[in-house]
């Protein structure tokens, strides 16, 4: 981490700190400092090979933190702590922090990562719970209740987490034996919802030319649907009755 002159009177930083919360790691990163997350850095997740060397950078300009993806490959999805607001961070993109709160997930590999930034001083504040516009109607209002499932068994480890992490994502094998579906079942459906988010505009499930979906669709799925605050942990007791539900049948079958 490195500390540089942000500006105010007599030099010193203005702004506020921020706090990044991982797992059991509480890191204040002071007003006018850089902090870097990467495989070497200064938040290190140098146990997975598919982490950029340097990855996230964290950097107070003015006064407002900004997040810079300063990687190559990897993409990171942001959200407000409410989920209202999210944007997707590829390489080379850069945002400010402006909420008090903000989440960040990403993917590396089989491991998704969630951390959280909250700010000493936010830039913007909601006084307020947002609320959909009167006769509109979220993507979350759009799933089917075995939508609702699927999605919630496929983002199961994250929605498990206490406070935000690392988690070993399913497989779509791992999915199928936990629902009780055959492989092709489960990927047909996770296709129709990829298709479904992609027609609202949900950028990283589009498929190509070929009609393929990207390696890269089951993780962004669930850091979308979790980000945005479309599956919640609440939702676990429904998955768990469901898989109780189902055994009871074919037990009795």
């Amino acid at each position: 981490m490195t500390v540089v002159d942000a500006g105010g009177s007599g030099g010193a930083a203005v702004g506020g700190a921020l706090v990044l919360q991982f797992g059991d790691r509480r890191e204040e990163i002071p007003a006018g400092s850089t902090f870097v997350l990467g495989r070497s850095a200064d938040l290190s997740f140098d146990e997975n090979q598919y982490v950029h060397r340097r990855f996230l950078e964290i950097e107070q300009r003015e006064g407002i933190w900004r997040l810079t993806n300063v990687g190559s490959g990897l993409t990171a999805s942001v959200a407000s702590a409410d989920g209202m607001a999210q944007s997707w961070l590829a390489p080379g993109a850069s945002m400010p922090l402006v909420f008090a709160t903000t989440v960040v997930m990403f993917t590396a590999g089989s491991t998704t990562y969630e951390f959280s930034l909250t700010a000493e001083s936010p830039f913007y504040e909601v006084s307020t719970l947002w609320s959909q516009p009167s006769g509109g109607a979220g993507v979350a209002d759009l799933l089917s209740p075995m939508q609702r499932i699927l999605l919630t068994a496929l983002a199961e480890p994250m929605l498990r987490l206490n406070v935000p992490g690392a988690a070993e994502l399913p497989d779509l094998d791992q999915a199928a034996h936990r629902l009780r579906w055959s492989f092709e079942k489960l990927e047909r459906r996770v296709g129709s919802l990829c298709d479904k988010f992609s027609r609202r505009g949900i950028r990283g499930l589009q498929r190509d030319a070929e009609g393929r979906l990207p390696d890269s669709a089951r993780s962004r799925l669930v850091e979308h649907a979790v980000g945005a605050r479309i599956v919640t942990a609440d939702d676990l007791e429904v998955l768990d009755a469901f898989i109780a539900q189902d055994a009871l049948v074919g037990v009795g079958s």
